[in-house]
């Protein structure tokens, strides 16, 4: 019995032993498919440039090896209690800041320590979907993904309004001082400057990513 439960663990399924009065009557074999869409989003976070995916899961070595290498992660930790998990989850923050994607009680206590607590919407308990800064609307890994590049697009976009109107306030003081700059030229300058702000921060209203 025990050859079989290593053989069905080396194949990344998790054994489990069914008994009938103290005695051991026959196996169950469990299996997690690993679902595309969390293939792809693997892909698509390491494009965006994140360093660093790693795998946290109380399942054994065997399995977790397994999907490791199906979703090409960089590392994993596998057979953890959630007091493991949250270990290794600050000796990674020590290396820069870390972002936690979890659905269960288990990971409520990763979730609530980790820079970015991420909830799975759909499948996540209510203890860790409370504790999260972020709970996806689906179970879709692809739209963790989604959400780092909008996040950027939306700091740039930010970013450019500020840069743009802070040029604008300079220019009309410099304007006032130097005595170019009167009453109604400045007003009009003033209100198509918000105009071309506003035009430019709408375009996130339209955005639907850059990947792929």
């Amino acid at each position: 019995m025990s050859d079989y439960m290593k053989r069905e663990e080396e194949l990344g399924r998790t054994p489990v032993v069914v008994a009938k009065n103290d005695s051991a009557i026959g196996i169950i074999s469990i299996s997690d498919k690993v679902k595309g869409s969390s293939i792809d989003a693997i892909k698509e976070l390491k494009k965006l440039g994140i360093k660093k995916t790693v795998m946290l899961t109380g399942d054994n070595e065997r399995t977790a090896k397994q999907v490791k290498e199906q979703l090409d992660l960089d590392e994993y930790f596998s057979e953890l209690l959630p007091d493991e998990k949250l270990k290794i989850l600050k000796s990674l923050k020590k290396e820069g800041i870390v972002a936690m994607v979890g659905d269960g009680v288990n990971d409520a206590p990763s979730l609530a320590y980790a820079d970015i607590g991420i909830s799975m919407g759909l499948s996540g308990t209510d203890v860790a979907n409370d504790v999260s800064n972020i709970t996806l609307t689906d179970d879709n890994l692809e739209k963790l993904a989604f959400a780092v590049d909008l996040s950027r697009t939306t700091l740039k976009n930010m970013k450019q309004n500020i840069h743009f109107s802070v040029f604008v306030v300079f220019a009309l003081l410099l304007g006032v001082i130097y005595g170019d700059v009167f009453l109604a030229s400045g007003m009009f300058v003033h209100e198509a400057s918000v105009f071309i702000v506003t035009l430019n921060a709408m375009r996130l209203m339209k955005y639907k990513g850059r990947l792929r």
